[in-house]
């Protein structure tokens, strides 16, 4: 069974996006170099698990992380499920695996007085990219969204009368989040801006390049990395740790963790747990406040 119809199965069927598709089949086709090399075949169907574990000692040995293995046999665990439904396999090679074991990413949101630094010192609104600049970050802090999400955002996703956006999700599903006062107000000043872009290429997104034409997640990565490297001494500033700080700051103040599920588009409170780890001592505090047995 070609790799190809697996990408078909991963995009038309399980509804993948293209990036997640193409990470999927990039490491299928890494273990398929790795057999060329050192088996000489490229048959994916009559290998067993001993070929496997070459591989995983091979990836190991180059000092590549075990999350970052347990990421690549879990794609090619997937390609081999996908084969045992198709009637390609018979038995799956990974059937016995159990993953490396890798310690706890514990990746620390920005702080509220960050993100109030960015948002009210780092970036002055003059014209059509400062003030989509700030829009995507006052986007990515209001709502929780995903990068990509933002990317694919339409103009016509946007619903003023009802105060709300419609964003599209993993597997196109829709959800949708209020529009808060100071969103609201950024996107209507990024409009205005926008509509006196001298030509637009691609009309019905929401945030363009200067030049008209769709904004792309390297770009973005690049907006967040510019201002929040001016306001934060971490490591990392991305739009990711804009996402995790929505909702860490969302718990800390109280909000329910099904609430920020729906918020996130998380399928389940599993996904969305690894964010109270930030909130503990927000919790303590409410615990000390509320419990009845310490008021005494």
């Amino acid at each position: 069974m070609s790799i190809k119809a697996f990408k078909d199965y991963l995009l038309l069927e399980k509804k993948y996006s293209k990036h997640t598709v193409l990470a999927y089949t990039t490491d299928i086709e890494n273990f398929q170099s790795f057999l060329n090399q050192n088996h000489d075949t490229d048959n994916l169907v009559r290998v067993g698990y001993s070929e496997i574990r070459q591989w995983i000692v091979e990836l190991v040995d180059s000092n590549i992380s075990n999350r970052t293995i347990n990421r690549k046999i879990s794609s090619l665990n997937t390609y081999y499920k996908f084969l045992l439904k198709t009637e390609g396999l018979e038995v799956n090679p990974l059937k016995q695996h159990k993953a490396l074991k890798v310690g706890k990413k514990i990746q620390l949101p920005f702080s509220q007085q960050e993100l109030k630094t960015v948002l009210e010192q780092c970036i002055e609104v003059v014209d059509f990219e400062s003030a989509r600049d700030f829009l995507i970050i006052e986007l990515f802090y209001a709502t929780g969204i995903r990068r990509i999400e933002l990317v694919n955002l339409k103009l016509s996703d946007v619903d003023n009368s009802n105060n709300q956006i419609k964003v599209l999700g993993k597997r196109n599903k829709e959800r949708y989040i209020p529009l808060i006062k100071s969103l609201a107000k950024a996107l209507d000043c990024y409009l205005d801006y926008r509509m006196k872009l001298p030509k637009i290429e691609d009309k019905e997104m929401l945030f363009l390049t200067k030049n008209g034409l769709k904004i792309y997640e390297k770009l973005v990565y690049r907006i967040i990395n510019k201002y929040f490297s001016k306001a934060s001494t971490k490591a990392k500033c991305s739009p990711h740790v804009l996402r995790h700080s929505f909702a860490t700051h969302l718990l800390n103040q109280g909000a329910d963790l099904n609430t920020v599920k729906e918020l996130l588009g998380h399928t389940s409170l599993a996904a969305t747990q690894v964010y109270t780890h930030n909130s503990i001592s927000e919790l303590k505090k409410v615990y000390a406040n509320a419990h009845p047995r310490n008021k005494h």
